[in-house]
């Protein structure tokens, strides 16, 4: 897939203050968002008045999943969305109204700078750092439309090992809602792989309404999924590097093989979960 495409039709790279694009062929049939790749925050925000330990757990970011991000976009010779800033900002990947869109307690964590949070505040960060961010995914997948190859999409996200003295079996779980173009043949080529325990809407659901998924994915009728790889597996380079190049090389499988027939390429509406979170 990568060098397929000529200069005329790339999606430039892009570096802004609330995300990151990175450069890739349009019509490389693939594009990759990362909504929480970042522990940072604006300076007029501080830390949001928590200490540096908290900004480096999984409350505060997506362990690893911008460096599995960044060498799978290379791979493929695909574009990327990444977000910058902490999901405790304001998190992308939830709807504009969800109540959860700006948390003021996080896995026992209590966030002082969103404990006040007024409509005023909450509209002031969705305009300055949400809706650029699915400004400039849209924007790419409109390049992308254009090119004649409708992109699929997906999403890189992580979750952790344990969760509260449960430890969680899966190594890599595929998150879906209605349109299964993708996250089947995507969860059959993991499991022959014959050394991987793979989640079917596991940890998670994908059944959330007015995630970046449901946005970009399920309301533009592009085949998509969310790929979670276990926070353990990549909390370093290597294993980002080689967790990257492994789902890549699953990716360009399912987008070669007989499952996809074409249909990962069409612009379908399968419809969405009512209720949302499942």
């Amino acid at each position: 897939m990568k060098g397929a495409s000529n200069t005329a039709t790339n999606v430039a790279s892009a570096v802004c203050d609330t995300y990151v694009v990175l450069a890739g062929a349009a019509d490389a049939g693939v594009v990759l968002v990362c909504d929480h790749a970042g522990n940072a925050f604006p300076p007029d925000y501080g830390t949001l008045g928590l200490p540096p330990t908290e900004l480096e757990r999984h409350i505060a970011y997506d362990i690893g999943a911008a460096g599995v991000t960044r060498a799978m976009a290379e791979v493929l010779g695909a574009p990327a969305v990444l977000s910058r800033y902490s999901r405790l900002l304001i998190d992308p990947n939830r709807g504009a109204d969800d109540p959860t869109l700006i948390m003021r307690l996080s896995d026992g964590a209590i966030v002082p700078g969103n404990r006040h949070v007024d409509a005023r505040e909450r509209e002031r960060r969705i305009a300055a750092y949400y809706t650029p961010y699915h400004t400039a995914i849209d924007a790419t997948l409109d390049t992308c439309i254009q090119s004649g190859r409708p992109p699929i999409l997906v999403s890189i996200h992580s979750f952790t090992h344990n969760w509260r003295g449960n430890a969680r079996p899966w190594q890599i779980g595929i998150l879906w809602d209605k349109d299964p173009r993708l996250a089947r043949p995507l969860i059959a080529a993991l499991e022959r792989q014959g050394d991987l325990i793979v989640g079917d809407n596991e940890p998670y659901t994908g059944r959330l309404k007015g995630d970046c998924m449901w946005q970009h994915g399920t309301m533009r009728g592009l085949a998509h999924a969310i790929i979670e790889v276990r926070q353990d597996l990549i909390a370093d380079a290597d294993g980002q590097r080689a967790w990257g190049e492994r789902l890549a090389t699953v990716l360009v499988d399912v987008l070669q093989g007989e499952a996809a027939g074409g249909a990962l390429y069409k612009i379908e509406h399968f419809g969405s979960y009512a209720d949302g979170k499942g």
